[in-house]
């Protein structure tokens, strides 16, 4: 069965469409006039091996802050309708990613609960003209939708874009082993519970 879903988010501040395909090639496509997001986003397709499909138009005349957290939501949806009831996966996924002087890791797991450990300090307030701090509403906005528990570490690094690419780098990676099937699980639940 195919692991895709479209998801729509309209509201007065923004109107998103998100597309994932969890079985992908990596293939990516982004419309969101937030370009920097759109170059991290690359990063979970690719490292993720996850068809990604981005539309956004967003009240980027005041900021990008609505924008930006309200993809990470429907993102998050996306997500959530995608996996379906979680039967097969190894559920638990993480990664280290390095890029030059920087090193990140990300731990996920599809708990069917909520949560986010973000220590992430970067050294400059934006990057290109993007809020560093905006990287915290995406992910927040992702975790709440997606229900998951998702932890992010940033462990050395003195460039601002190579703090956040190896933080999406890593966040595609562990997603790409969490929503693996698992041959000797089988169909069955990843959980003691019998449910997620």
């Amino acid at each position: 069965m195919a692991r895709t879903a479209t998801v729509k988010r309209d509201t007065l501040e923004t109107q998103i469409e998100v597309s994932v395909n969890l079985d992908g090639a990596g293939k990516a496509h982004f419309d969101t006039g937030v370009a920097f997001l759109e170059h991290m986003l690359d990063q979970i397709a690719r490292h993720g091996m996850i068809d990604l499909e981005i539309k956004a138009k967003g009240d980027l005349h005041i900021d990008a802050h609505h924008t930006v957290e309200d993809i990470g939501i429907t993102l998050g949806q996306a997500f959530a309708k995608a996996v379906g009831d979680k039967r097969g996966i190894r559920r638990y996924g993480h990664a280290y990613c390095p890029l030059d002087e920087a090193l990140s890791r990300v731990v996920i797991d599809f708990s069917g609960r909520p949560g986010l450990a973000y220590h992430v300090e970067f050294t400059r307030a934006s990057i290109g003209g993007f809020d560093t701090e905006l990287f915290y509403e995406f992910f927040q906005g992702f975790v709440n939708h997606a229900g998951v528990t998702l932890h992010i570490d940033s462990l050395r690094g003195r460039n601002a874009h190579h703090i956040a690419e190896t933080i999406f780098k890593a966040f595609g990676r562990a997603l790409r082993d969490a929503l693996t099937f698992d041959e000797r699980l089988g169909d069955q639940m990843p959980s003691t519970k019998g449910s997620l």
